[in-house]
């Protein structure tokens, strides 16, 4: 009997050792205009998670975005060591995936290619372009760890029949919320005990920007290309607009050219009508009793539910559930509008907010613990 106990003892201590061995250590960089998002994963669990702070005087020095890699690299670094987290413990780093040339949804290991591309801004300046530079630098510190980059918003699963507009010179586009989109997806797939890729979706994406779109089996074959604005308005973009009036507007020596497209993407939308960005402020104007922002609110919720009664029609109503996310999932008064015109053609099931991190650190688990991550070429 003793030595059935002892052997039992051992073989646990094997097993506690062996899940020590394979708990996988992830750092998750998401940078933006003002500030780096970072957070440490051990395997599902988040164990820090932070916001770095730019002030405009620190970043006013850097000529590109681009620039600004190594300042940010330091500051991260300094904040794991100062939380006693050693970088050559990391299994992996998963930047948020910045303007490249059009992808499949996936994970991607961060190569030469994708770094070039993003330094040379092929697609635009942007934040987000840092997220692969960063991870590639700071990966290369810990022996075996290596960097990769999820979902980014070019991801491009259309159709063929999508990409066509009235102009053969303006092809229709993918550039959408792609990683809290994929990851609802397989949330919703996940509670009902199916695979995303056997359902039908129709998914919002509710924030500063607003991305409708509709899932396939796995793939998103249509959504509005919401870098723009096109589509709804939203908190700061113009949405889709009469194209001859816009046109007018571009020559008639009124505005410059950056005037023009702050107003499509910056100054639209609620900033244009309200003076303000947030959908909760607009919304308590309305309780308050000012009817104009009721309505200017309501308009944007029109808008969106009638971007999800077309991609309902590109399902060919073959709808598993629509699903609002983002952070205006939480406003009631957009919600409630939304729901008033879907909930008799399907389910409205809401996610509200979103988890870019967590989003980023399972996509890297899942490459870690086997699933084939997919090249950029």
């Amino acid at each position: 009997m003793l030595f059935f106990i002892t052997f039992v003892d051992e073989r646990m201590n094997r097993i506690i050792s062996k899940k020590h061995i394979f708990m996988y250590k992830i750092l998750i960089i998401n940078p933006g205009s003002t500030s780096t998002k970072i957070a440490l994963y051990e395997d599902e669990k988040p164990v820090m998670l932070h916001v770095i702070r730019h002030s405009s005087e620190e970043l006013s020095g850097y000529e590109r975005v681009g620039d600004q890699y190594e300042f940010r690299k330091k500051l991260i670094l300094e904040h794991i060591t100062s939380n006693g987290f050693q970088v050559e413990e990391l299994s992996a780093v998963v930047g948020r995936g910045g303007l490249l040339h059009p992808v499949e949804s996936g994970v991607y290991e961060v190569n030469n290619r994708m770094l070039d591309d993003l330094h040379n801004a092929i697609e635009g300046e942007h934040a987000s372009n840092l997220g692969a530079k960063l991870a590639d630098e700071i990966a290369r510190l810990s022996e075996g760890c290596k960097a990769y980059i999820a979902d980014p918003i070019v991801v491009d699963e259309l159709q063929e029949v999508a990409r066509i507009s009235g102009l053969p010179q303006i092809p229709r586009r993918s550039k959408f919320h792609a990683l809290n989109h994929k990851a609802t997806a397989r949330k919703y797939a996940a509670s009902i005990g199916k695979k995303y890729e056997d359902l039908h979706l129709v998914i919002a994406h509710l924030g500063g920007g607003i991305s409708v779109a509709a899932h396939r089996l796995g793939k998103v074959v249509d959504v509005n290309q919401a870098l723009d604005g096109y589509g709804p308005f939203t908190p700061e973009r113009a949405g889709t607009v009469d194209a001859g009036t816009l046109s007018k507007m571009c020559f008639d020596g009124k505005y410059t050219p950056d005037e023009i497209q702050r107003m499509l993407a910056g100054k639209g939308g609620l900033v244009a009508h309200l003076g303000i960005n947030e959908a909760h402020v607009a919304a308590q104007m309305a309780r308050d009793g000012d009817q104009h922002a009721a309505l200017i609110l309501e308009a944007m919720a029109y808008n969106v539910a009638k971007e999800i009664g077309s991609m309902l029609a590109v399902l060919a109503g073959k709808t598993d559930a629509v699903i609002l996310t983002g952070g205006i999932a939480h406003n009631h008064f957009v919600v409630d509008y939304i729901r008033n015109m879907i909930s008799p053609l399907t389910q409205l099931i809401i996610y509200p907010g979103e988890d870019e991190m967590e989003a980023l650190a399972l996509s890297g688990l899942r490459v870690l613990r086997g699933e084939k991550c997919k090249i950029y070429n």
